[in-house]
């Protein structure tokens, strides 16, 4: 099973960033001493002065109690139709994604991970026709292996024109594209970077929404730039969607909107 991507003290110190408080401020109004404060934020658990900082940062405390105990993770098994590759960066992992349509074989590929060769192995042995690939950010875990795949496969790439990568042509949001009877329609969901875009997939089969960094199972990515308006625009952009929504993030494990909507600390 796929860990989750943040524990609860990285929750906590991703709110605490994105609403501009230092420890000091928020122990103080969370009736929190300096000692306890900086045991929550080490990664040693107290329920009831998490609960008080939680409250603080305005994020759900079952919510984020049911994350620290355990009690929090999604069940979500990858579509047959898809492929979930997932490659080490350094200390972390991160994943790309392909997708395809079974009755012609076309397939898309979503950002491209550290190592091309999950993708490349799954492309031949499932004998797909790649016709496009699509970054959700510019950041080098997720563009990594961007020039093996475009050599490999002979394939036109695209990013934001918002945040242009290198090599691949742009788009705007809003902007439509398709694979075989998946329509691939681009929303823009900034905050972890400029551009950041939302990929949602609509097809005969399949409803899903490939996030990038913009929101995890049970967090969110670490927000650069206006983290109030960042998470309205997750709430529109992305939980907004059908709550059987697929949500594919680039780090950690599969999720669905209703299962974020239920349990994650930053929405629930």
């Amino acid at each position: 099973m796929t860990p989750l991507e943040d524990n609860f003290a990285d929750i906590l110190g991703k709110a605490l960033r994105g609403r501009g408080l230092s420890a000091a401020s928020a122990a103080e109004s969370a009736g929190l001493t300096e000692a306890a404060m900086d045991c929550l934020l080490g990664g040693e658990f107290d329920e009831p002065a998490a609960r008080s900082l939680a409250a603080v940062l305005q994020l759900n405390g079952d919510a984020l109690v049911r994350l620290a105990c355990g009690g929090y993770r999604p069940q979500v098994e990858c579509p047959l139709a898809m492929v979930q590759a997932t490659t080490d960066y350094g200390t972390m992992t991160v994943n790309a994604y392909l997708l395809w349509d079974e009755e012609n074989r076309d397939a898309a590929i979503f950002d491209t991970g550290a190592d091309a060769a999950p993708l490349l192995q799954a492309v031949a042995s499932l004998d797909l026709n790649v016709v496009a690939l699509f970054l959700t950010h510019s950041h080098a875990d997720h563009i990594h292996a961007l020039a093996v795949l475009k050599r490999e496969l002979g394939v036109e790439a695209w990013s934001s024109a918002l945040e242009p990568v290198r090599g691949t042509k742009t788009f705007r949001p809003g902007d439509l594209f398709n694979t075989g009877r998946h329509f691939i329609r681009t929303r823009l969901t900034p905050g972890h970077t400029p551009g950041g875009t939302t990929y949602v997939i609509e097809g005969p089969l399949l409803q899903a929404a490939i996030v990038g960094d913009a929101i995890f199972a049970g967090s969110i990515g670490k927000v650069r730039d206006d983290y109030q308006g960042a998470l309205v625009n997750i709430r529109r952009e992305i939980l907004g969607l059908s709550d059987q929504t697929l949500l594919c993030p680039g780090h950690g494990p599969l999720t669905t909107v209703g299962q974020e909507k239920a349990h994650n600390p930053f929405f629930a």
